[in-house]
């Protein structure tokens, strides 16, 4: 049975030009970017060669792209460090959508609950979508930051970030705006002038780069306070000697997504459709996030009758990667946070995801849904079994 790896959302395989890039520093150039000696300048030269590709993959200037070691690192350094800048001076009040990241909510609320912060939570729709009139009534005189995600990991719902981010300087012009758009690399245009923002999280592995890598990109003049001091590597932003294997293979991965994303999109457009549509067929299957404005190749569900640990367990048995939703959480049996907060109630805890990738054939999406279908009706057989049986118990 050929094993059938629908988990992009939660990593990508690591493309090969950029395992060849990552090679190059993984044998005998090892210098640090802070040597002055040649091996030290080519390290440097890497690191900067790399700042380039990833600042035109998000569309900003090199000098605004600081590397970290993910997109957690990249939220909390957004977080963290523009209330830590800005707080003291603009006001203490955090605003985010109940459809974040837990890398954004914990942070968040960690803050809120050390007293260093105000936080007020916007709700969204059924579909995920958050109402940018609604982030715009939570604005208040000190609001410092608001942080709504570009596209959801969970359901793959696009927000209207630009939209939101006028809302918010119309209401408050010196609040910061930042979007986590770690899952849009390669699937939707970025850009802070074009999504009207001032800093932008990315992460490399959602991109066919390596695991540990990531950045923050920040408007020039608003860069948050450092969070990790030492050498004062990355401009006295990030200290800490650069990885240097990882961000020379996350600029060609950030140059491929960027240069492969129309083809990669139409690709995954007519994929999504095609899965969606054959596990919709199935009984009790529902999709979850917007039905036009979605990150493609991301196809979400709820299973009535199956719970998720379930169903995953199952589907792996079956030769299907899949998830429930986060990667950072979905080894805990608990409902997905972004379904309760979109209204699906018990449902919440029987949620599917299905990420599509580059790979990713018609043929594989036909038999994943005929393992989802098999793996559903076998969960829900059981679960019937074990009534009747409980039920002839009884009486």
């Amino acid at each position: 049975m050929k094993p059938l790896y629908l988990d992009h959302a939660a990593t990508t395989p690591l493309d090969p030009e950029v395992r060849a890039a990552m090679l190059t520093w993984l044998g005998d150039r090892f210098g640090n970017p802070s040597s002055v000696h040649g091996h030290g300048r080519q390290a440097r030269a890497a690191v900067d060669e790399a700042r380039d590709r990833v600042a035109d993959a998000a569309g900003c200037a090199a000098r605004e792209v600081t590397f970290t070691s993910g997109g957690t690192e990249a939220d909390n350094l957004a977080l963290r460090g523009v209330l830590e800048r800005w707080g003291p001076e603009r006001g203490r009040h955090l605003v985010v959508s109940a459809v974040e990241h837990e890398a954004v909510l914990a942070t968040a609320d960690a803050l809120a609950g050390a007293g260093r912060a105000e936080l007020t939570v916007v709700g969204c729709d059924r579909s995920g979508r958050v109402d940018p009139a609604e982030v715009a009534a939570a604005i208040r005189p000190d609001t410092v930051l608001v942080s709504v995600m570009l596209a959801n990991n969970e359901i793959g719902t696009v927000e209207d970030v630009a939209s939101i981010a006028g809302a918010v300087r119309a209401r408050n012009p010196r609040a910061l705006v930042h979007t986590d758009a770690v899952q849009a690399l390669g699937r939707l245009p970025l850009g802070l002038d074009a999504l009207g923002v001032d800093l932008i999280s990315l992460s490399a592995h959602k991109a066919y780069g390596p695991q540990g890598v990531g950045a923050l990109v920040a408007r020039h003049g608003v860069f948050p306070a450092a969070q990790l001091t030492g050498g004062g590597q990355e401009r006295g932003r990030r200290s800490g000697t650069e990885n240097v294997a990882g961000v020379a293979g996350f600029g060609v991965a950030a140059d491929l997504a960027d240069r492969r994303r129309e083809t990669d999109v139409a690709g995954l457009v007519n994929l999504t459709g095609r899965l969606t549509n054959l596990l919709t067929a199935i009984p009790g299957v529902e999709p979850t996030g917007d039905r036009t404005r979605r990150l493609p190749g991301l196809c979400s569900f709820v299973v009535a009758g199956c719970r998720s640990d379930l169903l995953l367990a199952v589907l792996d048995e079956l030769g299907v990667c899949a998830s429930a939703g986060s990667a950072c959480s979905s080894g805990a049996p608990v409902p997905s946070h972004v379904l309760a907060a979109m209204g699906f109630g018990e449902l919440s805890g029987c949620a599917l995801r299905l990420a599509l990738g580059r790979s990713t054939t018609e043929a594989d999406v036909d038999v994943a849904a005929a393992r989802v279908e098999r793996a559903v009706s076998r969960i829900r057989s059981a679960g019937s079994a074990a009534g009747s049986a409980a039920a002839a118990a009884a009486g």
